[in-house]
């Protein structure tokens, strides 16, 4: 896959606001050309939906390999720019995090998430480290979306998670950082507390009581992730429509909005 230098710089502009980055996670290719096709003014991956689409737990499972050829299949057939949930890189060795990023790259991603998990800060900085390092060689701007886990995985005391976070994330700006991403950060005098600290684009995930998107950019935020909902959201439907169809063979008609055959072919004709 080329790399393209536009869509990298395109991305970048898309964390400088005003308005906030709004991004449905897709899971495969066909997920990403149908959100694509909705307006989507750029594409990001949900590792959790990845790894179940191939058969895997999420959690470091999936083999890379086909993190790989799930990128390249998504860059395949989208024109916007893609950046790639690699969880915590699926290795503790910063040089094969490193490795795998320029695959990415070559498979056609401008953006990486890559996160602390419960894992020393120290990890990530060296992973983050040697990501930036493969992307210079590769003379692409790799957008490096560092994950910190503070609030999602409850790794300090409520009263300390806004100085942890913005600890954390001093240290992987410093380390190449892009943008800091926050899951589960839902209270809005903590977000714009860490959005005025962390001197990057802040992330935030869709969670029960964040505040809407118009208030998020007021607070700070310049990128919010729908996560895995959506996938999640997916696959439920499908179980649904297919017990009722193992019961007794019931076929469930298409909703008021539902796509046609004809439409879902149109979607990966030939662009």
């Amino acid at each position: 896959m080329t790399k393209n230098p536009d869509l990298a710089k395109a991305f970048h502009d898309l964390h400088t606001g005003p308005a906030v980055l709004l991004l449905a996670n897709a899971w495969d290719a066909g997920s990403a050309r149908l959100i694509e096709s909705l307006g989507a003014r750029a594409i990001a991956t949900t590792s959790a939906g990845v790894a179940w689409s191939h058969g895997y737990p999420d959690g470091d499972a999936l083999p890379t390999a086909l993190v790989v050829a799930t990128t390249a299949a998504i860059a395949r057939v989208i024109r916007v720019p893609l950046t790639v949930d690699i969880e915590g890189g699926y290795s503790d060795d910063p040089a094969a995090v490193g490795r795998l990023a320029g695959e990415l790259i070559d498979a056609g991603a401008i953006g990486v998430n890559l996160e602390d998990g419960s894992a020393p800060p120290e990890l990530l900085c060296a992973k983050i480290a040697a990501v930036r390092k493969v992307a210079g060689e590769a003379g692409v701007a790799l957008y490096i979306n560092a994950r910190t886990d503070v609030y999602l995985r409850e790794l300090v005391s409520e009263a300390d998670r806004v100085a942890e976070t913005c600890a954390r994330a001093a240290r992987y700006r410093a380390a190449g950082a892009s943008g800091i991403f926050v899951p589960k950060a839902i209270d809005p005098q903590a977000i714009a507390a860490i959005a005025r600290a962390v001197e990057l684009p802040l992330n935030v995930l869709s969670w029960p009581g964040l505040p809407a998107a118009a208030e998020l950019a007021a607070l700070g935020v310049r990128r919010l992730s729908a996560g895995s909902a959506i996938a999640q959201a997916a696959a439920s439907h499908s179980a649904a429509l297919a017990t009722a169809f193992l019961r007794d063979g019931t076929r469930e008609a298409p909703g008021e909005n539902a796509l046609t055959h004809r439409e879902l072919n149109a979607l990966f004709a030939r662009r």
